[in-house]
């Protein structure tokens, strides 16, 4: 896996070393993000040592050893190591790893780490008790990574071991949109955005795709494959971090069905009771598989607390493959490729239209206003939507009493004047009247994005209001930064 669109992650990683002094750092993300090929590049740009292990479910004396010999061909490279060499206890491991830090640095990546801990629960305190006496006083840095989110964060709780201890954590996000360029040169920006909606940015995905096949083809050759990492990851992840996985299933379907609020998710999901569902809601948004929306004309005090929240699937892939293809087991099982991405593509605009390219349009907001192009700074960037209105975007500053209103059209066809006149004519009064002081003293600004660009009677519209009227071109040229 090539590394792409990584000088953040790098930047920070650096930046530890040049500290001088001995680190303690958790890095995590969910699977296939290239957290390994991260760690190892920078590693190797480092120009230091670097002692890499990954751990398993494997017993733990097997583990030890593993890690015992690694050690070993570091503190004697010339050497041969004995049979079946090991350390007696991981303490003594730590030990002889902490005295060849004692002069040089050296990266230490303990990749997996979690499994180490589920096969060894002590770890985590014999990793604290080295680090407090032995590691602290010399040139490390050590990486704990792992995929299992939860169990990651989990290590630096204030009742855990190494709280206190551990840096971070560094979570390893998907890619942003414009790193898709890199990977598919020969797509069109509307051919990205579609895979976008599908895969979003996991480079392991996105490195299956092939930009010289059609998307159709890409979908029928990679995601409709039964063996492929498509169609096992979802089941992994779920199994590898769920109990009672048939309930969460159940709730994600809901979700990617196009349930939203926790009502009508009980209810798709089947649960007897709204209480039914609260540990499985809080266990999806732990892991970062679910995240719980408010409208971003919420006053930021009470977002938590909004009757108006909903839940969406954070992931692109889990959304596409909860939407589309865990409902038509019976269909892939058949091997009925062609029916499946027909039904599929009648749906495709829509599902695009209505996650992922409003998503960029959010996203190009908040870009330009990093980069000062708006009139005001906004203190949050998401929708509107309550009783009477929906609007894909909304950019709000509560302090300066500014608005920006923005309307995402995935269609086919130019947006024609009708769209402008609805956002400014009947929306915004209703959006103005649920702003404090009834939107008194309030500023609103509009935007208008789409796919396929404007008829003269919208742009001439839209002029009138000093709109922000932006095609699909300026759109990607404006998350490219």
């Amino acid at each position: 896996m090539a590394l792409i669109d990584r000088d953040h992650e790098l930047e920070e990683l650096n930046w530890l070393l040049q500290e001088g002094r001995a680190h303690l750092l958790a890095v995590s993300g969910r699977r296939r993000l290239g957290k390994t090929t991260l760690l190892l590049e920078w590693a190797a740009q480092s120009g230091l040592p670097y002692l890499y292990w990954v751990a398993s479910r494997a017993p733990a004396p097997l583990l030890l050893r593993q890690f015992s010999q690694l050690i070993w061909q570091r503190m004697y490279p010339a050497d041969v190591m004995p049979a079946n060499f090991s350390y007696s206890e991981w303490a003594e491991a730590f030990a002889q790893l902490a005295r060849l830090a004692a002069d040089e640095p050296l990266i230490v990546i303990l990749d997996e780490f979690p499994y180490a801990t589920e096969v060894d629960p002590a770890l985590p305190s014999v990793l604290q008790n080295a680090w407090d006496h032995q590691f602290k006083q010399t040139k490390a840095l050590i990486v704990l990574c792992g995929s299992q989110v939860g169990m990651m964060e989990g290590l630096m709780r204030y009742d855990a071991p190494l709280f206190g201890r551990v840096a971070g954590p560094m979570r390893v996000e998907p890619l942003p949109f414009s790193a898709l360029r890199q990977f598919y040169p020969q797509y069109s920006a509307e051919q990205r955005v579609a895979v976008w909606a599908m895969l979003g940015g996991v480079p392991a995905y996105l490195e299956q795709f092939n930009d010289s096949r059609t998307i159709a083809e890409n979908v029928k050759r990679h995601i409709f494959r039964q063996t492929g990492i498509f169609n096992t990851d979802p089941d992994n992840i779920l199994h590898e971090s769920l109990r009672d996985p048939q309930n969460y299933v159940a709730i994600l379907l809901a979700i990617a069905g196009g349930n939203h609020r926790v009502t009508d998710i009980v209810s798709a999901a089947a649960f007897q009771q709204l209480k039914q569902a609260d540990p499985y809601l809080a266990r999806l948004r732990e892991l970062g598989i679910i995240r719980r929306e408010a409208p971003a004309t919420v006053p930021l005090q009470d977002q938590a607390t909004s009757r108006l929240s909903r839940y969406v699937l954070a992931d692109h892939y889990l959304r596409f493959y909860f939407r589309f293809i865990w409902p038509r087991q019976s269909m892939l099982a058949q091997r009925l490729h062609d029916a499946l991405w027909a039904e599929i593509s009648e749906q495709l605009r829509a599902f695009i239209g209505q996650t992922a390219f409003a998503e960029l349009c959010q996203a190009w907001v908040l870009a330009q206003a990093r980069q000062g192009r708006l009139p005001f700074m906004p203190e949050r960037v998401g929708a509107h939507w309550g009783k009477g209105a929906q609007v894909d975007v909304a950019a709000i500053s509560w302090r300066q009493r500014q608005l920006l209103l923005g309307e995402c059209k995935w269609g086919i066809n130019k947006v024609g004047r009708d769209v402008v006149v609805e956002l400014i004519e009947k929306k915004t009064p209703i959006v103005r009247r649920a702003l404090p002081d009834g939107g008194a003293g309030w500023q609103i600004h509009f935007a208008f994005f789409a796919r396929q660009g404007f008829t003269e009677a919208a742009l001439a519209a839209g002029a009138a209001q000093q709109a922000m009227i932006v095609d699909l071109a300026w759109l990607v040229a404006g998350l490219a930064g």
